[in-house]
């Protein structure tokens, strides 16, 4: 049957950032292009995303882990929390624990993990306890690492100074854009040894911006991306809540990713059509 690839986690994994409406979602993301890449140096392959964004740790596990682990697979994706360390309350040393602990329960599956360290996205000197969080965060998955040598591969992606150009991340400035999920795309395969056809395109040149410009985008991205997404959280209520995994049942990438989204796009329209036949009935 060949190998499988599953991806486990939130936004970050989901592709959020690198838009694609014609895939399910309306993302692609670096999963999908690491999975393009190993069907391309052996079309045995199969994949999974059970990612979805806004995802909290503990939905993470309860809805993902188990499943993913279900399915046997080869090499499994897991980043998880970064949405937790967003959550005023957080009792960071609890959470980790329960981060160490599903770590543990992956590594005993036999596949080869991925853990991800998470990035120091630049923010408001008033956001810097957040950055500490994330440093805390960082010690424990390399401590995981370290723990589980022979199965776990850690993707520092802390340490990775790219991340540091403006260039490489959406408008909402905490996802990646396409050409960051590329990049990470192309460093996971080399992690994984694997040959790729992928190359990174140079940047387009930044934007020279006066000091008001400057203040203007930053007002404008407050405006239109901190204060829904903190009021979200106050709802209780999150982007991904009315999503489904991008690729639930393993698929074989070397087929066509966007082949195979119009084809449950059909197969979907059928049955609502028929269902609704069946109503008028």
């Amino acid at each position: 049957m060949g190998r499988l690839f599953i991806a486990v986690g939130d936004s970050f994994t989901e592709g959020v950032g690198d838009w694609e409406p014609r895939l399910p979602n309306g993302v692609r993301g670096w999963a999908d292009r690491v999975a393009k890449q190993l069907s391309k140096a052996d079309p045995s392959w199969r994949y999974a995303n059970l990612a979805i964004r806004s995802r909290r740790l503990d939905r993470i596990i309860n809805e993902q882990i188990d499943a993913a682990i279900a399915l046997k697979p080869d090499v499994i994706s897991f980043y998880a929390g970064g949405n937790d360390i967003l959550e005023l309350r957080q009792d960071m040393d609890c959470l980790l624990d329960r981060y160490e602990a599903a770590v543990d329960r992956l590594a005993s599956s036999g596949a080869q993990i991925l853990l991800f360290t998470g990035f120091d996205i630049p923010v408001h000197p008033a956001l810097v306890p957040f950055k500490h969080r994330n440093w805390k965060f960082n010690d424990r998955v390399r401590q995981l690492a370290r723990k589980h040598p022979d199965t776990v591969t850690l993707v520092d992606y802390w340490a990775w100074d790219i991340y540091h150009d403006q260039r490489m991340w959406d408008t909402d400035k905490l996802h990646m854009n396409r050409a960051g999920h590329r990049y990470m795309a192309i460093r996971i395969l080399e992690i994984l040894g694997s040959q790729h056809q992928l190359e990174f395109q140079p940047l387009e040149d930044i934007r020279c911006l006066s000091q008001v410009q400057l203040l203007q985008r930053d007002i404008e991205w407050i405006r239109q991306w901190v204060l829904p997404m903190f009021g979200r959280r106050l709802r209780g209520i999150t982007l991904g809540d009315s999503l489904e995994p991008r690729w639930e049942t393993p698929i074989y990438p070397a087929k066509g990713m966007k082949k195979q989204f119009r084809r449950r796009q059909r197969a979907a329209a059928e049955l609502l059509h028929g269902d609704a036949e069946g109503s008028v009935r």
